[in-house]
């Protein structure tokens, strides 16, 4: 079963009723003991990075989503606020994340562009991905003000130009993450999404 983290700042139903559509075994876990169950995570997000981290303790997961993404390996999707907390910190809030992955997390600055960014814009592939399967690049449904810095260049799966070219899709191992909101992004993200589910085991 693929688990997709209920939690206050999410986006959670969304999220779920797009892997409906898509024939995904999949449900909303708010508890230890039914993210312990899951073959596969999604963690999605809306709303702030600061919010997202203290949602999480709140939850007391932390630990265990650590555990079975960086030591038993178990498929990991990070959406929107969920790519921005993998990285060691944020200027949202000006807190530390889960630190996953070695990086940072800015804020455009609004003197160049529209902050948020909000709306449709392209995502430009570097290389070929299972998640990737069937794609060659497209355009996603954005609503961000922060963007990640990775230190490792090569996680890098994906780039979008809004004042700066940004990473707006990454790969590491088993972790893999989207800037831009899949559940919204019409047939492009539901390819993803369903990507990420086989590679998870989680289509029905």
């Amino acid at each position: 079963m693929l688990g997709v983290i209920n939690y206050k700042a999410g986006n959670s139903t969304s999220v779920l009723n797009a892997l409906d559509k898509i024939g995904c075994d999949a449900a909303l876990v708010e508890s230890k003991e039914e993210l312990s169950e899951c073959s596969g995570i999604i963690l999605p997000g809306v709303g702030s990075a600061d919010a997202t981290m203290q949602s999480l303790r709140d939850l007391d997961m932390v630990d265990l989503l650590t555990e079975m993404v960086l030591v038993r390996k178990t498929p990991f999707l990070g959406i929107c606020v969920g790519l921005q907390v993998l990285f060691d910190t944020s200027e949202e809030g000006h807190i530390e994340c889960l630190g996953w992955l070695g990086g940072k997390v800015v804020r455009f600055d609004d003197k160049a562009v529209r902050v948020p960014q909000i709306g449709w814009n392209r995502v430009s592939f570097r290389r070929d991905s299972q998640l990737l399967d069937g794609l060659k690049e497209g355009y996603f449904y954005f609503v961000n003000s922060y963007y990640a810095i990775p230190e490792d260049e090569s996680i890098v799966l994906g780039t979008t130009e809004y004042g700066v070219e940004f990473c707006s899709v990454l790969e590491y191992g088993n972790i893999r993450a989207a800037q831009c909101h899949l559940e919204k992004s019409g047939e492009t993200g539901l390819r993803i999404l369903r990507n990420f589910a086989a590679l998870s085991g989680s289509l029905k």
